[in-house]
């Protein structure tokens, strides 16, 4: 079961590496956070940056979440696990599926490359390919796109690396 942890913006790794150091893997399967790769010109020179794809979030992969509630208090800087009421709520099976099939195993969200053809956007490769849906907007010049989509029971708003390589 996948949970997820709000912890304030710019701690995430942090956070991370106390879990990972703190808690016993009895009880914590996995704790990540998921990122996204963009393309930046520095210099001169295209380079592949990662970010946070969900800022001011981490992930927990544990089947044991009474225990994990109970060793989350020593950790420093986490503000709460998402719930719904009184109740800590995993993510639904939807959610893991999608995070999975964007992210991979790594959960990192790679390039990727699109046309716009008819004033509409089509991602011929990488992990947004089929997912056009979720677009919002995109913005050619710095090489993103920018996506709404329903996550930890509300729409988030996050962005990813597109390059547009042609336009129809």
């Amino acid at each position: 079961m996948w949970y997820v942890m709000q912890v304030r913006t710019g701690s995430e790794e942090n956070i991370q590496l106390q879990c990972q150091k703190d808690i016993s893997s009895e009880v914590l399967e996995d704790c990540f956070i998921p990122y996204y790769e963009e393309k930046r010109n520095i210099k001169g020179e295209w380079m592949t940056q990662r970010k946070i794809l969900f800022p001011g979030y981490v992930f927990l992969d544990s089947q044991e979440v009474v225990r994990l509630y109970s060793n989350l208090r020593q950790v420093t800087g986490l503000t709460k696990l998402l719930k719904t009421g009184d109740q800590v709520v995993p993510l639904t099976k939807e959610e893991v599926h999608f995070l999975k099939s964007f992210g991979g195993e790594e959960q990192v969200v790679a390039v990727s490359e699109g046309i716009i053809e008819n004033s509409r956007v089509v991602v011929m490769s990488g992990p947004l390919m089929g997912k056009e849906g979720y677009i919002k907007k995109i913005d050619r010049h710095k090489r993103r796109a920018f996506l709404e989509m329903p996550m930890f029971g509300r729409v988030q708003k996050i962005q990813v690396g597109l390059e547009i390589v042609a336009k129809i």
